[in-house]
């Protein structure tokens, strides 16, 4: 009888040993760490890249809103000084290249109207995600549009 006991009772400290159950746990809850910071960060860094894009658009519509025409403005003391509006994507592109974007950004950023009064400048920017990127992809393209007005005064 002695003997079936003690069978009996290592055949259940066999069974019901509990060594290494924690280890799912660890992983899981790594797992979902690691899930938390990737959209942490990535969605801090979309929303850096927006706040860029937005202000790089704002000054390149201030610089292409610089290049008034001086003729314009000396003819008519106290009066209007329109903006030469003809070259407005010209000095958007230069301006963009002089903030170290990339070619296919340049290349996208642009003037969406442009008059004598005000221009409106749209800018794109390409990023890569730091860990979603794993999961869906890609780079992200995000953009950035300001309008600057020419004022007299």
């Amino acid at each position: 009888m002695r003997t079936q006991v003690r069978d009996w009772l290592a055949d259940r400290r066999t069974r019901l040993d509990d060594r290494g159950s924690g280890a799912g746990a660890v992983i899981i809850f790594a797992l979902v760490f690691l899930s938390l910071s990737a959209f942490v960060i990535d969605g801090g860094m979309s929303i850096s890249k927006r706040e860029r894009a937005a202000d790089i658009a704002e000054q390149a519509a201030r610089y292409a809103a610089q290049d008034i025409d001086r003729e314009a403005l000396y003819d008519d003391v106290g009066g209007p000084a329109p903006i030469n509006y003809e070259n407005c994507n010209a000095r958007v592109k230069a301006f963009a290249a002089e903030m170290d974007m990339t070619g296919a950004d340049i290349a996208a950023t642009h003037c969406v109207t442009a008059d004598a009064a005000q221009v409106q400048v749209e800018v794109q920017l390409t990023y890569s995600p730091v860990f979603t990127g794993m999961f869906y992809g890609g780079d992200v393209v995000v953009h950035g549009e300001a309008v600057a007005e020419n004022e007299v005064g």
